[in-house]
């Protein structure tokens, strides 16, 4: 009888030893594999590995830099494109998700609510796709992310790592790509048109910009402008 009732404990226990070992393991490896990255820049990143693979042709290109050697502009276009409460959340804006589902039941394009933190998890250590188990260990990266890295950094690491073309990886390399010249000197004009491509720079293209593309910019510029007018992004913040 005594053995049945110790078998029956170490069963009620063994979910709770399960995660224990679990969080002993996966939660120094994450602190491991994210604070480093507060001094160092990464030598590279799952999507530079994965169209390294994709296309063994090309001359991929990244350089990274550091923030003093980007232009303010570059860094308004990208939070006006892709995050403007970036400074306000801490790694999920539920809010933009909210009205992303709204206009979506009104009949408009679904539009994504990744924020700068999750797109940073997400192109440094994960793989493209939709499916419930990448969300997951993206959740989990953006929150270690964006509890061990200031909010400047972590806009540093994604505008050195974002894909601005097929086989094209950061602002520096892709400035230099473009309009022949460094990141630090990119114009407003500039700035937007790159971020504008990134929700598929596959497809859209800064040497041959469609009329679409072209729209984009605009209204990036016109937003960026706003951030900048209303004090919630300054030069001064970004250098």
């Amino acid at each position: 009888m005594s053995r049945r009732r110790d078998k029956s404990r170490r069963g009620r226990h063994r979910p709770q030893r399960l995660l224990a070992a679990f969080l002993a393991i996966v939660l120094p490896g994450t602190v491991m594999l994210i604070l480093p990255l507060r001094w160092l820049p990464p030598l590279t990143s799952s999507f530079m590995i994965i169209t390294r693979i994709e296309r063994p042709g090309d001359d991929l290109r990244y350089d990274w830099v550091g923030r003093a050697a980007i232009s303010s502009h570059a860094a308004a276009a990208v939070l006006a494109s892709e995050d403007q409460r970036f400074f306000e959340h801490a790694g999920f804006d539920f809010r933009s998700v909210g009205n992303a589902i709204e206009d979506y039941r009104r009949g408009e394009r679904l539009r994504g609510g990744s924020t700068i933190s999750q797109q940073v998890a997400k192109n440094l250590f994960l793989w493209p796709g939709r499916s419930w188990l990448r969300k997951g260990i993206e959740a989990w990266l953006t929150a270690w992310t964006e509890l061990l890295l200031p909010k400047e950094r972590i806009l540093e690491l994604h505008l050195n790592i974002a894909q601005f073309g097929p086989s094209v990886f950061g602002v520096e390399a892709a400035s230099r790509l473009y309009f022949g010249k460094p990141a630090a000197r990119l114009g407003r004009d500039e700035a937007a048109l790159l971020a504008a491509v990134l929700p598929n720079p596959v497809v859209l293209s800064v040497a041959r910009p469609s009329g679409y593309l072209r729209q984009r910019q605009a209204w990036i510029r016109t937003q960026a402008i706003r951030l900048e007018s209303a004090g919630y992004f300054s030069p001064s913040r970004w250098h």
